[in-house]
């Protein structure tokens, strides 16, 4: 299995930028494939990333993703983002703004991206000599808000510590992609932005956010956000191994063992329905049968009637 580790210089998490889901997403993508790729990147890499993976990775329909990819040609092309750089003595400052894709291209028929980042991109996710941040992607897989997918990369470049520095309100909001007309007001912040991102991190990822507020005479005017590393479950691990080795059934395995779960007594006292002959429920369990999530519910009854992992018919 593919670790699928995003990394990124902090210089990049901490940079200001403005992209949506889909986008966030695909340069996701384009970074985990640069990384596994055998081919060295460079700002004149092609990097392919196909509609097939999108779904997979980020749990939607094939529709969904040929849509991403088709919409992020013209959308991610124009986006830009801004971070700061210290040159010579530290006292010269620039704000570097840059393009993420120097070029891109879709082919339609194939639902395949291609993409090459700009030059001030690819050291920003190679040149690791210094600081950066990684994760793996399923952490992120399943957000499907952006400023949760902004704030889980803030907050992990500073895991070492558990908690963000206190960061002004504009600083935040220029972080997390937001536009200095939206939710100006602090309420819509935090109830639009702030808090359902915090929700879904706190659902989905790895790590549990709390956030306090420092305020300036009435007015809120900063951040802190504090998170901890949530407790691994080694029940929930073995289960996910279970489920991961799994295999679809083949038709040929769903006729055999529909027949011999409908005419094994004990599964069928519990499973038939009121007035249901043994045929009937044989035709019932052909049907459940080809769902994975079925076979892993009643997999001792399966294993009961000469069902096992290892074996094929």
């Amino acid at each position: 299995m593919k670790n699928e580790l995003v990394v990124k210089d902090n210089v990049l998490i901490n940079a200001s930028y403005n992209l949506e889901l889909t986008e966030q997403r695909l340069i996701l993508l384009a970074i985990v494939e640069a990384r596994e790729s055998q081919t060295r990147l460079t700002s004149n890499t092609v990097i392919q990333v196909n509609a097939k993976q999108y779904a997979k990775s980020f749990h939607t329909t094939n529709e969904a993703a040929y849509a991403a990819l088709k919409s992020a040609v013209n959308s991610l092309f124009e986006r830009k983002f801004s971070y700061k750089e210290y040159r010579g003595d530290k006292n010269k400052e620039f704000i570097v703004k840059s393009r993420w894709v120097s070029k891109i291209g879709y082919a339609d028929n194939l639902g395949v991206l291609e993409i090459t980042f700009a030059p001030d991109v690819v050291p920003l996710i190679i040149r690791l000599e210094k600081h950066f941040t990684s994760y793996q992607l399923k952490q992120v897989s399943h957000l499907s808000s952006k400023y949760a997918i902004r704030l889980y990369e803030i907050l992990i470049s500073w895991k070492e510590v558990g908690k963000t520095p206190i960061t002004s309100i504009t600083e935040f909001r220029e972080k997390i992609g937001l536009d200095k007309s939206e939710y100006q007001r602090m309420d819509n912040l935090k109830r639009i932005v702030i808090e359902p991102a915090i929700k879904q991190i706190n659902k989905y990822t790895d790590i549990r956010v709390e956030y306090d507020q420092f305020k300036t005479g009435r007015a809120i005017t900063g951040l802190q956000f504090r998170f901890s590393q949530k407790e691994t479950n080694v029940l929930d691990i073995l289960a996910e191994d279970v489920n991961n080795l799994i295999p679809k059934l083949t038709e040929k395995q769903i006729l055999f063992f529909a027949n011999k779960l409908a005419y094994d007594d004990i599964f069928s006292s519990k499973h038939a329905e009121i007035g249901e002959e043994y045929p009937d429920l044989e035709s019932r369990l052909v049907n459940k049968l080809s769902d994975t999530r079925f076979v892993k519910k009643y997999l001792r009854d399966l294993e009961r009637v000469g069902f096992s992992l290892n074996k094929k018919l």
